[in-house]
């Protein structure tokens, strides 16, 4: 596998490179900013490009807004979004624009090399990647009482799985469930929020975020004559 890798950190970009290269893995460019990154990619071609969301020069969204470019220009490549902290909107933003072939993960995740190679994979092989810390943010949240209240605890653990975006063979793999009780339990989750059954395991994934991201629809206002 071919790695292109964009960080703003001089220290952080070639400590994360040598721990990859130690891995098997090829990484032809390191760069620093966002113009370095998108020259890069369309030089390279790399199978994955990792990019830090904040970079030079305002280090808000420079990192995301390349990577939009590289999703629409070389749908080819693979991105990962690295950030220090859960930042939902960013992340969404740019898995709800591609169906595959593309990841968010905290920065802390580096740390496990076995599992971030595995995540880089499956981010090359058209699977989405979601940090488990974004998911838990999703589900967790305070909103008003609805269909997620109705879920049973093992969908609940399931639709979680769904969302960081394992597998049936996954899920069933991490929960130590059959596949035909993963199929099952995912057949009730779809019923019970109303997500619409998809074809493809991605467009499942970025349809329960989308649903997660979802604000409560607010009371309705009672009026008092």
């Amino acid at each position: 596998m071919r790695v292109v890798l964009a960080d703003d950190a001089a220290v952080l970009r070639d400590g994360l490179a040598r721990l990859l290269v130690g891995a098997g893995i090829e990484v032809p460019a390191q760069v620093g900013n966002a113009d370095e990154l998108l020259a890069a990619v369309a030089q390279l071609l790399p199978d994955v490009a990792i990019v830090d969301i904040r970079m030079p020069p305002t280090r808000t969204d420079e990192g995301l807004v390349a990577a939009e470019r590289i999703t629409a220009q070389h749908p080819e490549v693979g991105v990962l979004l690295l950030s220090q902290y859960v930042e939902a909107a960013y992340a969404l933003r740019l898995l709800e624009e591609r169906p595959g072939k593309v990841g968010y993960l905290l920065k802390d995740r580096v740390l496990d090399l076995d599992d971030f190679i595995a995540a880089l994979e499956r981010i090359a092989a058209g699977e989405t990647v979601v940090d488990p810390a974004l998911v838990a943010q999703l589900v967790d949240r305070p909103r008003e009482h609805g269909p997620l209240d109705e879920l049973t605890r093992r969908e609940r653990e399931v639709l979680t799985l769904m969302a960081e975006g394992l597998t049936d063979h996954g899920i069933s793999t991490r929960l130590y469930i059959t596949p035909k009780t993963t199929e099952t339990h995912i057949r009730h989750i779809f019923g019970k929020l109303g997500i619409p059954a998809t074809r493809t395991h991605n467009r499942r994934v970025n349809a329960v975020l989308a649903y997660l991201r979802a604000e409560p629809t607010p009371p309705t206002p009672t009026c008092h004559g």
